[in-house]
């Protein structure tokens, strides 16, 4: 059995005070709305737990309702901070789950294909991480505005989400998480501080993150809605 969590917990500070960014709407739809509709229509997605601010949570189970998210079957309160989101979530699986696949509820670019392919890669290897090559140069700056130097690009890789795991791998890594007290920005992390290895997904569409109003558009403009 394959099991999503969706975390659309966060406090959305960049998007201005009290704006849930997960309830903006990105044209006819809530943004978390296009990333609960492309989970429910994978074929590999078996269950959907949704994470929201605790306030949200009736909010929430309407825009399930409205939008017929029939696999979205619970939906629970997050924490503090992501990892504290996702403990939450994985609490809430079906015991039959084996492969978990995490998701920003703020990435609504997200595609069935690539949840798939996420999906693929953690059966095969233990997990598999959506991620595009970096093209730009990047400049290493250690303090202030001067670059002390330029990191090889041809090295370099975006990691996004969906972020797929074979359960028990997840669920060890984030034992150590707490063991070390540490704090992770996303699950790949995890998985790194464990030692075990991460394998990335490539995706060359766009996968954007909504951060701030600035984004809407271009999101709008990626998955051509009018």
């Amino acid at each position: 059995m394959n099991s999503a969590i969706i975390v659309a917990a966060g406090k959305s500070e960049r998007m201005g005070q009290n704006t849930d960014k997960a309830f903006l709407n990105l044209g006819p739809k809530p943004i978390m709305a296009w990333s609960l509709l492309a989970f429910e229509q994978c074929s590999d997605i078996d269950q959907i737990v949704l994470l929201v601010r605790k306030d949200q949570v009736m909010a929430a189970r309407s825009v399930i309702q409205m939008f017929g998210i029939s696999k979205a079957v619970k939906v629970v309160a997050g924490g503090s901070r992501r990892q504290d989101s996702v403990t939450n979530g994985m609490a809430e699986l079906d015991p039959e789950t084996r492969v978990v696949v995490v998701h920003d509820g703020a990435r609504p670019c997200v595609t069935p294909q690539l949840i798939s392919e996420t999906i693929k890669c953690a059966k095969r290897n233990g997990c598999g991480i959506a991620a595009a090559r970096i093209w730009d140069t990047i400049k290493y700056v250690e303090r202030g505005s001067t670059v002390s130097h330029t990191l090889d690009r041809s090295k370099l890789w975006a990691v996004q989400t969906p972020q797929a795991f074979n359960l028990d791998l997840l669920r060890r890594a984030y034992r150590e998480v707490a063991s070390r007290k540490a704090t992770v920005t996303d699950e790949a992390s995890a998985v790194e501080l464990l030692g075990e290895k991460v394998r990335l997904v490539e995706w060359p569409r766009p996968n954007i993150k909504i951060t701030t109003a600035e984004d809407l558009p271009l999101a709008a403009a990626a998955m051509k809605i009018t």
